[in-house]
């Protein structure tokens, strides 16, 4: 990827610009649109094939260099990625893998149908970029294997630095970016590192056994979980993490532009799934695919809310005898809500964070239920003092709405903390229990609770 002039101005996207480029594309001005676009980065351009037809954007990416065209066909959204790649020819398509890091490469070719993945690896001139890319493919995505790539610069421990400096010429063609270089013994299990800045002030003639660190090196197994790295490279502060084999053997490297993309694709899944949407959805998709992703949720919160009328309805004598109880109604079941989501959301919180001490399930529940009581109490008293402002009087309404409320928090914090530690357990997105899931059963317990309490009390 290109280093960013710190005095190159952030690119601005108007319609105007547009507007031009489709102009030169319909001209076929192709010395001037090469011209305009000589002074954005791929992701600039990137932006700009979104906004052209697939005709236009494809004869864009076929006008420029091959290997900015690949680095801007990688930083496609998948989806988009998938339909832009449907109008090239196996051939075109492995111009472009056979530039760009195998990581990347997977990532394209298993959004291909088999017939075009076996055609495109068939066409690589590369062989080594073949190999890496078969070896990379039976990994699942979202774990190490599948974030890793397998450019990297690696040195014998029995070489010397010489020849480690013509090692990383060599290799640094493939290698988009070196930080630092790997040492190995001669089964390639990873012994350590060496960093740039020892090569360079070693003494000619020196071993790598002599300058490599040994140090207890962090470094993540092929089957490790993209969380895992995540919580590794943020850590230790690393930009990238070498991935080795059982045996210890070094298979490849994560750099930390592709842990950047795995968190940003798992905190928008979790956004998505808080929000009650059950795909993987951008404003963009089609109109069908949004209806899908959100109505299971819409259904499920009216079953809730039919629950909870009838509950309500249950209780319809008891309304009709003190009218009164029903306008505080609301304020019992947008409370138990809120109190849900967010002891919900810090224990979802908690889950996602790795880097400090496992706490028990008790020792989470008393401090849970200690600020659920102080919480619960304040929140009673003021419901108390409002209701006697509004129902002047009224002490046993005021005192039963006040102890409602009191219960009602307390169940919603209960419901909260444990719903995202069972769904834990059970291997569902915690994520879940803090969207509509949380609030649809808060309100039916609330109501519950509400109503059973003004039954015996009044």
């Amino acid at each position: 990827m290109e280093e960013v002039n710190p005095n190159h101005l952030p690119f601005e996207l108007t319609k105007e610009f547009i507007e031009d480029i489709r102009l030169l594309i319909e001209n076929q001005a192709n010395e001037e649109i090469l011209l305009k676009l000589d002074e954005l980065f791929p992701a600039d351009i990137t932006s700009i094939l979104i906004e052209l037809t697939t005709e236009e954007a494809k004869y864009l990416v076929l006008l420029i260099d091959t290997k900015i065209a690949a680095e801007i066909i990688s930083t496609l959204d998948a989806d988009d990625r998938k339909k832009f790649l449907k109008h090239f020819t196996s051939k075109e398509i492995a111009a472009y893998i056979n530039v760009i890091d195998s990581d990347d490469a997977v990532d394209i070719l298993n959004e291909q149908p088999v017939k075009v993945r076996e055609e495109v690896i068939a066409l690589l001139k590369d062989r080594e970029q073949a190999r890496f890319i078969i070896d990379l493919m039976h990994y699942d995505e979202d774990c190490a294997g599948g974030l890793m790539q397998k450019e990297l610069i690696k040195i014998n421990i029995s070489q010397t630095v010489t020849e480690c400096v013509e090692e990383i010429r060599k290799q640094a063609e493939d290698v988009e970016k070196v930080y630092s270089v790997y040492v190995i013994d001669d089964d390639g299990k990873l012994l350590g590192t060496v960093s740039l800045k020892k090569i360079i002030l070693a003494k000619r003639g020196s071993k790598i056994a002599d300058v490599y660190e040994d140090d207890e090196i962090v470094s993540v197994q092929t089957y490790a979980s993209g969380e895992e790295v995540a919580d590794l490279m943020q850590k230790y502060d690393l930009e990238a993490i070498p991935v080795v084999n059982i045996q210890g053997r070094l298979l490849g490297r994560i750099t930390i532009d592709d842990v950047v993309d795995f968190i940003t694709e798992s905190a928008q899944e979790d956004i998505q799934v808080m929000a009650g949407i059950s795909e993987d959805v951008e404003e963009d998709d089609s109109v069908w695919l949004l209806v899908r992703s959100r109505l299971p949720w819409l259904i499920g919160g009216m079953v809730g809310s039919f629950l909870a009328a009838k509950i309500i309805d249950r209780f319809d004598d008891t309304i009709s005898v003190l009218p009164a109880i029903s306008a505080f109604i609301p304020l019992i079941g947008s409370t138990g809500g809120n109190v849900g989501i967010q002891s919900s959301s810090l224990i979802v919180q908690s889950l996602a964070d790795k880097s400090g001490l496992d706490t028990t399930l008790w020792k989470r529940l008393q401090k849970v239920l200690l600020v659920a009581l102080i919480n619960a109490l304040i929140a009673a008293i003021f419901a108390f003092g409002c209701s006697l402002l509004v129902d002047s009087g009224q002490i046993m309404l005021s005192m039963t709405v006040s102890i409602s409320l009191f219960a009602v928090v307390m169940l919603a914090s209960l419901m909260g903390t444990i719903t995202p530690l069972v769904l834990n357990q059970l291997k569902i997105n915690p994520a879940v229990a803090s969207g509509p899931f949380i609030t649809t059963t808060n309100d039916i317990l609330g109501y519950g609770v509400y109503f059973m309490i003004v039954y015996l009390l009044l």
